[in-house]
């Protein structure tokens, strides 16, 4: 993240609205004023390039995250996007690339979320055994920016992408309620 130059978050920037803006402009409202994030800033980003600029992006963020009663250290995966043009053609497959770079930060898990819409598309990912898709668990937040006429935190009904990196599935801890400890990447 220390990398990124002015113009790679400009360009960033520009990348997170044409990606994010044709679901609504609700999702591209995290990135105005030229912020190349959403909620919580990267620790690291896996940035694909083309001869048209960035092709796509990946976030993560170590943090700790609470599974029912259970404190788990995981790398947050967030920020993913693919070009409109280049959707389709299977780049997403990339984040297998990342797993190298899970495997030197030593935590157990990787996590993220995604919304039920996103289903069909994640579930793809799933069938090759890379990650599993859990469903029925709530994932508490809190705000990116603090508003005094809005609560600190938000509670929504996501689907949860776990990609085993230290340990198996198997040791996942149980818990149908999962505190971030922030805000979403």
């Amino acid at each position: 993240e220390n990398e990124l130059e002015r113009s790679d978050h400009s360009e960033l920037n520009e990348f997170f609205n044409k990606t994010y803006g044709p679901t609504g402009a609700f999702h591209t409202k995290p990135f105005e004023g030229g912020r190349s994030w959403a909620g919580a800033r990267p620790e690291r980003r896996a940035i694909g390039y083309d001869s048209r600029g960035i092709a796509s992006h990946m976030g993560l963020l170590r943090r700790f995250i609470k599974v029912g009663e259970t404190d788990l250290a995981v790398a947050e995966l967030g920020l993913y996007g693919v070009r409109p043009d280049l959707e389709r053609m299977g780049i997403g497959h990339s984040v297998s690339a990342l797993f190298p770079t899970l495997q030197e930060l030593g935590v157990p898990f990787a996590f993220g979320t995604v919304r039920h819409a996103m289903r069909s598309h994640v579930e793809r990912y799933a069938r090759t055994g890379m990650l599993s898709v859990l469903t029925g668990v709530s994932v508490r937040s809190t705000l990116p920016d603090f508003h005094p006429y809005m609560p600190p935190t938000r509670t929504e009904d996501l689907l949860v992408l776990v990609i085993p990196i230290g340990r198996t599935m198997s040791e996942w801890p149980s818990g149908t309620l999962i505190e971030r400890n922030g805000p979403e990447l």
